[in-house]
Order: structure tokens, then sequence, then C-alpha cells
């Protein structure tokens, strides 16, 4: 089946024929992002969705990776039916937020619920930045603070993932709210004794970044993320300086004091349950 697509006589791929294109099924490759090489989409999925050639993490949906840390059938999700309007009357708001709905049968750009890892019981939260780009709107603020709120309840150690492009300019300031709000929560937690751990993957920046997303009990990061608050371009612009390449990426906040750890997906389930286990009261 896959003997048009490369050519045995070079070391490099050729354009497959128009038979060898039908001939495929739709979805069975999967190409890097980072490095180009081909993947089976099986293996590429059982491996995290991390390149085995070049170590990029791609981006990973909300319940994929509710699959790939929580145990098995142990997710119980909160408010799943919360959807958002249109606040301020933004044209054509609603038909973008009907479109990601389809698009990615979410209905907003956060998953919250509770769970166990290694039989320790979480409440997690894991935005998706299918959705909008993961853009903080009323919605994903509220389910935030929800379960910010459900984890000072249960007295159980709060878990997020980020992945968002900022605050929802759809939604001016109130999504700009979101930000106090969410952070305000974080602060009740904290004072009940509760344990919150971020995680910060590929991108998170703006509000987010500004946000909920640094005021972890502990601050990790995937390897490559892309973390900041303004964009690189207007750094430079504003300072007149010219930045380090590797500026804004995971491994140069965890150089500069601002990250914990930047932790790969395999071992990521490993250093919660580690952690989780260390903060357990029994």
């Amino acid at each position: 089946m896959l003997k048009d697509l490369f050519s045995k006589k070079k070391r490099y791929a050729t354009i497959p024929s128009e038979r060898a294109k039908q001939e495929v099924p739709e979805g069975l490759m999967t190409k890097c992002q980072n490095c180009g090489t081909i993947l089976y989409t099986k293996d590429f999925k059982k491996n995290l969705q991390v390149c085995p050639s070049c170590s990029h993490h791609h981006r990973m949906s909300a319940y994929d990776r509710i699959d790939a840390l929580l145990d098995e059938q142990s997710f119980k999700e909160y408010d799943k039916e919360l959807i958002g309007k249109n606040p301020l009357d933004f044209p054509g708001y609603e038909d973008k937020l009907l479109a990601d709905r389809k698009k990615t049968k979410l209905n907003e750009a956060v998953v919250t619920g509770e769970g166990t890892i290694n039989s320790f019981p979480v409440v997690i939260a894991i935005m998706d930045s299918r959705f909008r780009m993961g853009s903080m709107g009323t919605v994903v603020g509220e389910k935030i603070t929800r379960a910010i709120e459900k984890a000072i309840e249960r007295k159980v150690p709060l878990l997020l993932f980020t992945a968002s492009g900022g605050a929802r300019m759809q939604e001016g300031v109130l999504s700009l709210m979101q930000m106090a709000k969410t952070s305000s929560a974080l602060q009740m937690l904290h004072r009940s004794g509760g344990l919150y751990i971020s995680i910060m993957t590929h991108p998170t920046t703006g509000g987010v970044s500004a946000s909920f997303a640094s005021l972890g009990d502990y601050n990790f990061a995937e390897p490559g993320a892309l973390i900041g608050f303004a964009g690189r371009r207007i750094i430079e612009q504003t300072t007149r300086q010219e930045l380090p390449d590797d500026f804004q990426t995971a491994e140069f906040l965890l150089k500069h004091g601002q990250l914990d750890r930047v932790i790969s997906r395999h071992e990521m389930k490993e250093t919660l349950t580690k952690i989780l286990d260390m903060h357990s009261p029994s």
C-alpha cells in the first residue's frame, strides 16, 4: 500500500502518486510539526503525542490528557453543560463559538472535574487550545473558579493544566475580570491549606499567564512550552533590545527562577504521584 509513497533508490520521500494518496487511509500518518518526521498516528498517540525523533511535545486535547493522566474510569466531569453567551454583542462571536463546539465537541475552552492519580484524589482543570485558542472568557473563569471551590470543599489538591492565548477579546473587560476572580479563589484555597499544582503547556500567554497559571504552590511546564505575557515583537520594540532565541520558553523561565521544573509528558504522572504522596494527610 505504501510502496508508491517512498522510492527505494533514494533516501528522501518522493511526491506520492494520486493512486498512493487514495490507498493511504486518512489519519493513518502524522507529521511532526517540529522536525517533519512522518509517524504512524496510532504509535504517535500511544507515545502521548511526543515525537520520538525530536521529543517535541505536540498540543494535546483535554480528554486525551485526562486519559493519559488519571486512573481509568475515575474522572467525573464538572459543569459540562455550562455555555457562554455574547454579553457584549460582539459581531460574529456566537457563530464562532458554535463552530468551535462542533469542531472540538467541547462547550468551552476548559474541562474540569475530579478523579484519581494512582489512587490519590484530585480536582483537575485542563484548558484546550482547540477552542478559541484556549482564550479565557467568563465561562472559562467560572468553571475554573468552581473547580477551585470544589477542591476547597473536598480538601483535595488542585491540578491545573494551562494552554491559552490569554483573555478573550470578544468579552472585553468581563474576560479581564476573570484574572482577579480566579486569583481570589486561589487565595481562598491557599488560606484553607490546600495544594495547587500549575502545569503550563504550549502556549500559556496573556492574562492566563499573568493570573492563575503563575500562582501554583508548584509551577511546572512541559518542554518547549511558550510562556509569557506580551509577545516577543512588542517587548523588543518597547525595550529596543534583541531578545535571546529561547526567550519565553519553559527552559528560559526555569533558568531564570520562574519555574520549579520542566517535566516531560512521559514523567508527568510519576512526578505528580510523588508530590501527591508527599502532601497526602495519610
